[in-house]
């Protein structure tokens, strides 16, 4: 599976990559990215707060003003003794409270109407409180825009009020207003400086639900967009045994035509095949789909490898939809070449994990493996696969079968270290860690010239926090491949990191733009760390452009998640002055 940026398994202790937009504290480099430190309480759950969960109803606003509790429930105690209107409005709520507690909504919804009623308008505090209170009654009866009417009014006269803020954005959720439940629940986690495990579960499935939605409408209506030259290089120098990417052999023709030279240009150029292949050679990928599709019409004797190239560059710019039948013909066309039909299960395989359906593709890695034994790439690329499925052993499995097969594979061989150190550094043994960098330092011995060895082990470097050695190997890689824009990005993140240098870090990654402009991690990196800086809409703009250039409706979705946190972002400061710290 090739990729432009190094894999990241789907791990559940890891974080949801949203709050890259949101979260604030101090950044550490991990994988593909900046991902930022979350320091969950460690508090033992309290009887009335387990698990973030919140207890209703109450007595009054939240704590987080500093206010007195006042939450007794001792019956209507206080509406027999008191006189003043307030202290009947208080009896009023705790009678109410007594019913709620009871399951007798209708009659504490009367109650707390009651109290509404009798409270002078000038106590805020508490009127807050018995709108958020019956707020919580109509929730149990699930009237959604009641929950949402009340806990408007609640949230007017105190808007730091995290209960009718959070029960609000829960109602909206059901209301199917995922703009403004977004908001409301982004408003909840600053507030509770992310600690509370209920909110930011909620933020992170509105998020995605969002995204998701975004993505459907965009990714089906966008304009296809070549992706740079040094991407598309790196992307077929993953293959090795794929004839599609191989040099065009000077004049190639049929067998039988290999005794007469003079029909060598005729054959070459009546083949849409081979006019692509020579356009891939002068990098005039534009003209690559509309030849193939000369060759598939006419039929000519290069048609499987014109379905397969053609897929791969459909696939290149962002049309699965467009690719999946020519890689569906190729796979079944039991007369082609099993090298082409390997590598159409290779690409298709790597489609569906990009579409978020891992059964199909690891189906698709197997067939390869069975129809083309000896096919190095095979087992290349279904290592990265068990990698992103978080099945470390196997991958190692596939990568040493890999190597088997091409001892001199330099990138199965860096992969196989990161795939070890990974396995290593999560089960927290210090042990296979040092083996997984003492092969490191052997595959850059005996492979001096492959940048993603260095780049592999400037990762394992940035999290064993050995930052001066992990920028002396980025710096070789930048030696290696000048062009490589990604490395540019991983190097700007270890100088925030290593040295807190903020100028010098967003230098580098603009250094990545200027080297491929339709770098989309360059892109999102510089959001996220303008969101850091407080700096959203600048933020806000880089992942539109990021958005742009994804190269699959996953990817779309997750820039769009990052993008709708720091557009909620903006729109809390506006209405509650909340922000979080910047950096």
């Amino acid at each position: 599976m090739a990729a432009s940026k190094p894999v990241e398994p789907q791990s559940g202790s890891s974080l949801p990559r949203w709050q890259l937009a949101l979260l604030i504290g101090t950044p550490i480099v991990l994988g593909v990215g900046a991902v930022y430190l979350w320091n969950r309480s460690k508090t033992k759950d309290s009887p009335g707060k387990r698990n973030g969960e919140r207890t209703t109803p109450e007595g009054s606003a939240s704590p987080v003003q500093g206010q007195d509790g006042g939450d007794s429930l001792d019956g209507w105690l206080g509406w027999s003794r008191g006189t003043s209107p307030l202290d009947r409005a208080q009896g009023a709520k705790n009678k109410g409270n007594k019913y709620f507690k009871a399951g007798k909504y209708e009659q504490a919804i009367q109650c707390y109407t009651e109290a509404i009623g009798l409270c002078p308008r000038d106590n805020q505090t508490d009127l807050s409180t018995f709108y958020q209170n019956r707020a919580a009654a109509y929730e149990q009866q699930m009237m959604w825009t009641e929950v949402v009417q009340d806990c408007t009014q609640a949230v007017e006269m105190n808007p730091r009020y995290i209960k009718a803020l959070f029960r609000r954005a829960k109602a909206l959720e059901r209301l199917d207003n995922k703009k403004e439940c977004l908001e409301d629940v982004t408003a909840v986690c600053i507030l509770e400086a992310f600690q509370n495990q209920q909110s930011m579960l909620l933020a992170d499935k509105v998020l995605k639900l969002l995204g998701k939605e975004k993505a459907k409408d965009k990714y089906k209506n966008r304009d296809p967009l070549m992706p740079s030259p040094q991407f598309i290089k790196s992307y077929f120098s993953s293959f090795t045994d794929d004839i599609i990417s191989q040099p065009l052999q000077k004049g190639e023709k049929k067998d039988e035509d290999k005794d007469n030279e003079g029909e060598a240009a005729e054959v070459t150029e009546s083949s849409g095949y081979l006019k692509a292949k020579q356009y891939m050679e002068e990098e005039n990928y534009d003209k690559i789909i509309s030849e193939c599709t000369k060759e598939v019409d006419s039929g000519g004797r290069y048609t499987a490898e014109a379905l397969l190239l053609r897929a791969t560059f459909y696939l290149l710019i962002g049309n699965a939809t467009g690719a999946q039948p020519d890689l569906d013909r190729v796979i079944n066309m039991e007369d082609a070449n099993i090298k082409l039909r390997a590598n159409a299960l290779i690409k298709r395989g790597s489609m569906y994990m990009q579409q978020q359906q891992p059964m199909m593709s690891t189906q698709d890695f197997n067939m390869a493996a069975e129809i083309d034994t000896r096919n190095a790439d095979v087992y290349h690329h279904r290592g990265q696969l068990k990698i992103l499925l978080d099945q470390v052993e196997e991958a190692v499995g596939d990568f040493d079968e890999c190597i088997l097969l091409r001892p001199d594979s330099a990138l199965a061989q860096a992969q196989k270290c990161f795939a070890l150190y990974r396995q290593a550094y999560t089960g927290n043994s210090q042990s296979q860690v040092q083996t997984a960098m003492d092969g490191f330092e052997d595959v850059i011995r005996r492979f001096p010239k492959c940048a993603e060895g260095y780049a592999l082990y400037a990762q394992a470097l940035t999290d064993q926090q050995q930052f001066g050695k992990a920028d002396q190997m980025y710096n070789k890689c930048i030696d290696l491949e000048p062009d490589n824009a990604t490395t540019y990005v991983h190097k700007g993140l270890l100088q925030l990191q290593w040295k807190q240098d903020l100028d010098l870090g967003l230098d580098l990654i603009s250094k990545a733009i200027e080297i491929d402009n339709k770098c989309d991690f360059a892109y999102e990196t510089m959001g996220t760390i303008e969101v850091q800086r407080g700096n959203l809409d600048k933020a806000i703009d880089m992942f539109n452009k990021a958005i742009n250039l994804a190269k699959s409706e996953m990817e779309m979705a997750h820039l769009y998640s990052l993008c709708d946190a720091a557009y909620a972002q903006t729109e809390v400061a506006r209405k509650y002055g909340l922000k979080p710290p910047t950096l």
